[in-house]
């Protein structure tokens, strides 16, 4: 079989754009924030914030490294929703959606997804508008710690640096 050079030279242009345009969309996405462990040792981390349509939103995650806790949720969930659970018993991360007032001092959750090891939904939970509850922050809170990044009063973190190439 014959390579057409021009095919080879078109698909070569083609795959050095999808590269650049995925570098770009990497770049661009925001870097997690370890907060670090909870009062009841479950570690969270911030995986998206920002501001949407003038609203300032943050969404965190939450795994689940204490095993009682866990058995608790897995319990919850099966009883509450009816779950089955074998699938329950996957549970690996539960991610929150947050919305903050305009003046910064509460939060409403727009979400509570739970999560396998692998990323498919266990149990997904969404508030709208009419439905959700703004709750008074306390500096504790995860979504407190949240809203500085939310708000661009802490520092967005930099993608991580990308190891130099060995020499030869």
């Amino acid at each position: 079989m014959k390579i057409n050079t021009r095919t080879t030279g078109i698909m070569a242009v083609v795959l050095l754009l999808a590269l650049f345009v995925f570098g770009s969309v990497s770049s661009a996405a925001v870097q997690p924030v370890n907060f670090g462990q909870d009062h009841v040792k479950m570690q969270w981390y911030l995986v998206n914030y920002g501001e949407e349509n003038g609203v300032h939103f943050a969404n965190a995650r939450k795994y689940y490294t204490n095993p009682d806790v866990k058995a608790e949720t897995i319990a919850l969930i099966v009883e509450k929703f009816g779950t089955d659970q074998e699938v329950a018993n996957g549970l690996y991360f539960t991610e929150y959606g947050y919305v903050y007032s305009k003046d910064g001092k509460s939060f409403a959750v727009t979400y509570v997804n739970h999560y396998d090891m692998v990323g498919n939904a266990i149990r997904a939970t969404k508030y709208d508008e009419g439905s959700r509850e703004f709750i008074g922050m306390s500096k504790d809170m995860i979504p407190f710690k949240a809203y500085a990044y939310a708000t661009g009063k802490a520092p967005a973190k930099p993608a991580p640096a990308k190891p130099a190439p060995k020499k030869k």
